[in-house]
Order: structure tokens, then C-alpha cells, then sequence
């Protein structure tokens, strides 16, 4: 008789880089005693600016190694693989578990009393479907201003989340959307919320921060409790960390990001297929 236990079996979760520790940090407070698999595309970094056909391509095969890992969930925890591929992804493996990112429009869009709403999000996600969805589907009665933070992803990657380049960025995204009246900012990328406190000293409390990470935690475990695959153990089953980068590099910014010291393991990606180091 086989002793296997899907419950015991790993939350995956996927990023271009280092933005998706952001979902992972809320994934630890929402589910802490999961196993955890946790991978970021450095190689190909950043995601924002590479077509639909190659960040599907990508995460195709991303999935297919967390496939291989017996991963009883995948979340992508990056808003323009979400709005590339993750409609795709459902439909060539129905039987596997998907949470994506869907921007934060219908929160702010609800809450907003000014009736102009800020979306901070990639290029990618902006022309994708998705984001095109949610704004028709929820933001019909707000006025939205968007931006594209060209190099924030950047400098988030090399952990300068409060340099003056960064402000520089920020107040570039930010200053014309507070002179419109935006009383809501949404963070439709899962590096952005790594910055939360150098976007809150601009806003100066004109405007509120709507972080999507916390509802796709609960998301994950909406899902797991459905399908009764929530962990039974009364401890956390610990975190395997990979990248397709340095992985020296993303084991420092692992510590200054979400405090967790821990080695980290390389993929490399060879003929398209992600594979362990060997």
C-alpha cells in the first residue's frame, strides 16, 4: 500500500525574479506549516518588456518542472506571466492548479471616492487581456491613470528599494497620478509591493496602497481546501529556493527582503527545458 499524501506535496510558486517573495511572505502568514517550492526566472528578468509568445514559452516550461516536482499547486506570482499565460496555461493542463494574478482594479475601483484609481504595472500586463478584463468588468465608473516604472523592477532586483534612483522612479509613476486626484494606487506587479514604504512617503496619505498579495494567499487556500489539500502538519514543511540567475545573489536578497536565510539551489535552462544543475 502506498503511503503517498498529496497534502504533503509542495505550493509552488513563480516569478521573473524576486517579486513573487512578496505573494510568498503572504503566502507563510496565510499557510505556515505548507511545503514550499519556490523559483524566479533571473535569466530572463525582467519580464515586462518580452512578448506573449516567449513569456508563455517560459512559463510553459516552468510549469512542466513544477509538474515533475509533483507541485499540488502553482501560483504565478507575477502579473505579466498571469496576463501572457495563464488562460493558455489552464487550458493545456486542466488537471493541475492554477492562482495567477488578476490586478487590483475592482478593490480600488469599490473604495475609491475621488473616482481616479493609479495602476503601477509592467507593460506586458498592460496590454495583456486580463487587465483589459478586469478595467471593463469593474472599473467602468473610475478614471484610471497608469504607469509603467520603466527600471523599477531593476532596482528591486539589486535590493535598492529606497536609493534615489528609486525615489526618482517612483516620483516620476506617482507625482502626475496625486496631481489628477488619485485617492487608491494599485500594485499590479508583485515586485512593486517591496517598495511600499518609499510609495507611501510620496502619496503622504493622499492616496491609499491596494496590495494584491494578501488576497492571493487567501486564494490558494481557497483552493486547497476545496480540493481537501491543505497540509495536516502542525509545522512548517520548509521553502526550496531556486533560480535561473546567481544564486549568491538571490540568497543575500532573500535576507533583505522577507528575513529567510537560506541556500539556494540553480536551474539552468538548456534547449528550453528547466532543468536542476548538475
Amino acid at each position: 500500500m502506498s503511503n503517498f499524501d498529496p497534502t504533503n506535496q509542495a505550493i509552488a510558486v513563480y516569478d521573473s525574479g524576486l517579486g513573487g517573495l512578496s505573494v510568498l511572505r503572504a503566502l507563510y502568514d496565510q499557510l505556515p506549516n505548507e511545503r514550499y517550492i519556490y523559483f524566479g526566472d533571473q535569466a530572463h528578468v525582467p519580464y515586462g518588456d518580452r512578448g506573449l509568445d516567449e513569456l508563455r514559452v517560459l512559463a510553459e516550461n516552468v510549469t512542466r518542472f513544477f509538474i515533475r516536482e509533483n507541485a499540488k499547486i502553482i501560483v504565478i506570482a507575477c502579473n505579466t506571466a498571469s496576463a501572457a499565460a495563464l488562460k493558455y496555461l489552464r487550458q493545456i493542463y486542466p488537471e493541475q492548479i492554477f492562482v495567477g494574478m488578476e490586478p487590483a482594479v475592482k478593490p480600488a475601483a469599490e473604495q475609491s471616492h475621488s473616482h481616479k484609481v493609479g495602476v503601477l504595472a509592467t507593460p506586458s500586463t498592460f496590454h495583456g487581456e486580463l487587465y483589459a478584463s478586469v478595467v471593463e468588468r469593474f472599473a467602468s465608473n473610475v478614471e484610471i491613470f497608469k504607469s509603467t516604472c520603466p527600471g523599477l523592477v531593476a532596482q528591486i532586483e539589486k535590493g535598492e528599494l529606497n536609493s534615489p534612483e528609486t525615489k526618482h522612479i517612483l516620483h516620476e509613476a506617482i507625482d502626475p497620478m496625486l496631481a489628477e486626484g488619485i485617492d487608491r494606487l494599485v500594485l499590479a506587479c508583485t515586485h512593486f509591493p517591496f517598495v511600499i514604504p518609499a510609495i507611501e512617503e510620496i502619496l503622504d496619505g493622499k492616496a491609499a496602497v491596494i496590495d494584491p498579495s494578501p488576497a492571493i494567499a487567501r486564494q490558494t487556500a481557497r483552493s486547497l481546501d476545496q480540493r481537501q489539500l491543505l497540509s495536516k502538519s502542525e509545522i512548517p514543511l520548509g521553502t526550496t529556493f531556486y533560480t535561473s540567475g546567481e544564486t549568491d545573489k538571490m540568497q543575500a536578497l532573500l535576507k533583505k527582503l522577507i528575513g529567510i536565510d537560506s541556500t539556494v539551489e540553480k536551474l539552468d535552462w538548456q534547449n528550453g527545458k528547466l532543468l536542476k544543475k548538475a
